[in-house]
């Protein structure tokens, strides 16, 4: 995510065009049409950004300056590593292959017929088999390992590249008049095996990449609403809407390289949702094509009563269903004032039971989150080299306030972060109130500065897992929804249950597992678990981690926690699916999909057991 300061940047440099509400002359995305010239064809993010370790002065530093810790050394990091793994850094002993060669992919499936319809409609289309590769996979940990180690077994066998709803039609026509299985490609970040082609699949399958459908159709500052082509990018969205002084506020992690219609299509939630609210808040109409035509409601409405909601099929239908095309969605005017804070706690209870209180007096932070100790230690080993003296000197202070003088243990306390939007009167009303709260529950003030990487660093984390499988170590993170009453039972039962099952799997060394609450509500809040092994001696890590981590979605689910807070179902949860909405839940599902797609076109064998 651009900071603030590179937000204001952008701003000035773009010039807002107030003169016309309903013509937007959106620029290309930042994301090319074949992008792996852009980003990693085999991990996560840009090419120019990643952790990097210097044997000559065995330190870690980040690369590229996209970044807060961009180009800084990160003096502590090669001691949490090998300390938290039992491992050495020194050497790299799980080099990932080199680019795949052609002649190894899977040869493409061709259908004669639609593959001359497409190039009779004009379509941009490819057959590059890196075209091919990169959009066979999201980010889940199995689909990365097998990218640096190995080749799927089955690949899409054509991209195409629509620019335009009416283009999605004719493809979509097309392919139900010859029966070609289509895939919805958006920014490729899905962690739950959502765009992986099924190996059994016979038929052609079509990656159908959305991102040159990228513009702002129009802008409509009186009801607010704004039509956005669904390939657009997170980014390119709010540079885009810098323009006219609006943002959506929508910041999920994934925020840089996500698409609108993969949240859409997943139910996605930011970091952000107290004020913007998760995507089904900010949806006001769907526009999606199916096998039938196309479906949208007739009307653009804060709300109707009509029946059930049709907004509800296409919201999580995660590509079974449709391509969704073009949304009408909420906006806001640019907040006028933004701070960051940080609360420091003894423990992970009072934290909690801070959040909690937060929410019951309903107040709105931006974005309020709890680490716990395992979280904030993993923090403070990615805190780039002190700047200067007077810095390092302050960090010292308040280190020996925090443990000597207050009396917290450094292996217990845990970090409140805190981003407050809004009117500068506003926000400082509401921090007053926060901080109130928190210091009622044993909780120090802890600094704005550790508020805002607190915040910023969520978009590294990810990089991480690239270094680490080149040094045996395997990492992944997945989420829940869970009521409040059962938050720290189930955060520590999860974290047990998993060095439980390292244990009886032959893992030497224990995991790295932590937790923290990333987003809360009323009743309840959503708990992201990360969890990382070294893998060194264990023949098979992807069967084995993923033994891992469904024995922990199992221990969320006995714990009252929900199958997904916003990851979505995918391949890899869709197992639980009966459980979750029952038995008549599933055949509800499996209704609609036999009606809306008889053929099985779009046919991802996502969210269905």
């Amino acid at each position: 995510m651009p900071s603030k300061d590179r937000l204001e940047t952008i701003k000035r440099h773009l010039s807002a065009n107030n003169s016309d509400n309903r013509n937007v002359a959106a620029t290309e995305s930042v994301i090319p049409k074949h992008r792996q010239e852009l980003l990693k064809w085999n991990g996560w993010g840009y090419k120019d950004s990643q952790f990097q370790f210097d044997s000559k002065t065995g330190l870690f530093t980040f690369t590229g300056n996209r970044y807060l810790i961009g180009n800084k050394v990160l003096p502590n990091f090669k001691n949490w590593v090998e300390s938290t793994f039992a491992i050495s850094v020194d050497s790299k002993k799980y080099p990932p292959q080199p680019e795949i060669k052609s002649e190894d992919f899977p040869k493409p499936i061709i259908n004669e017929s639609f593959f001359e319809e497409i190039k009779q409609l004009g379509i941009d289309h490819s057959l590059d088999p890196q075209d091919r590769l990169f959009r066979a996979h999201g980010h889940t940990m199995r689909e990365i390992f097998i990218l640096r180690h190995g080749i799927f077994e089955r690949i899409p066998d054509i991209v195409l590249w629509p620019r335009c709803h009416d283009d999605v039609l004719s493809i979509v026509q097309a392919a139900t008049e010859c029966n070609v299985v289509i895939i919805p490609f958006g920014g490729g970040t899905s962690v739950s095996c959502g765009v992986e082609c099924p190996s059994e699949e016979k038929r052609m399958i079509v990656s159908l990449d959305t991102s040159q459908m990228n513009r702002i159709l129009w802008v409509n500052r009186e009801n607010n609403t704004v039509l956005v082509e669904a390939g657009i990018i997170g980014q390119d969205l709010e540079r885009e809407l810098l323009k006219y002084d609006l943002c959506t506020g929508h910041e999920p992690d994934s925020y840089e390289f996500s698409s609108l219609g993969g949240w859409v299509s997943t139910r996605a939630s930011g970091m952000k949702k107290n004020i913007y609210g998760n995507i089904e808040d900010m949806v006001v109409h769907v526009k999606m094509v199916t096998p039938q035509g196309e479906i949208q409601k007739n009307c653009q409405v804060p709300r109707i009563s009509s029946g059930p909601d049709i907004h509800q099929f296409i919201l999580g239908s995660e590509g079974t269903l449709g391509v969704v095309t073009e949304v009408v969605i909420r906006v806001r005017p640019l907040p006028p004032f933004i701070k960051y804070g940080s609360v420091a706690f003894p423990s992970f209870e009072p934290g909690v039971d801070c959040l909690k209180e937060v929410m019951r007096q309903q107040l709105k932070p931006a974005s309020i989150r709890l680490m716990d100790n395992k979280q904030f230690q993993f923090g403070h080993a990615l805190k780039p080299e002190s700047e200067s003296m007077i810095s390092s000197l302050v960090d010292h202070f308040k280190k020996i306030y925090v443990t000597q003088i207050k009396g917290f243990d450094v292996h217990k306390m845990c970090v409140m972060t805190l981003l407050l939007e809004g009117n500068k009167e506003d926000v400082e009303v509401l921090e007053r109130r926060i901080y109130d709260i928190a210091s009622r529950f044993g909780g120090l003030p802890a600094g704005e500065e550790n508020g805002k990487r607190g915040y910023t660093l969520t978009f590294v984390i990810a990089y991480i897992r690239d270094i680490g499988l080149e040094h045996g170590v395997v990492s992944e993170s997945f989420e829940t929804a869970v009521p409040w009453d059962r938050v720290t039972d189930l955060c520590r039962n999860v974290k047990d249950r998993i060095h439980r099952e390292c244990q009886k799997h032959g893992i030497k060394s224990p995991p790295f597992a932590s937790c923290r609450v990333t987003q809360s509500y009323d009743v309840g809040a959503c708990v992201y678990f990360y969890f990382a092994f070294s893998y060194q001696g264990i023949a098979d890590p992807v069967h084995t981690y993923e033994s891992i981590e469904s024995a922990a979605r199992d221990e969320i689910i006995a714990c009252g926690g929900s199958i997904s807070h916003h990851h979505g179902v995918g391949k890899l949860r869709k197992k639980w699916m009966q459980q979750t909405v029952s038995d008549i839940g599933v055949q509800m599902l499996k209704a609609v999909k036999d009606s809306v797609d008889p053929m099985n076109i779009f046919a991802n064998r996502n969210l269905l057991p």
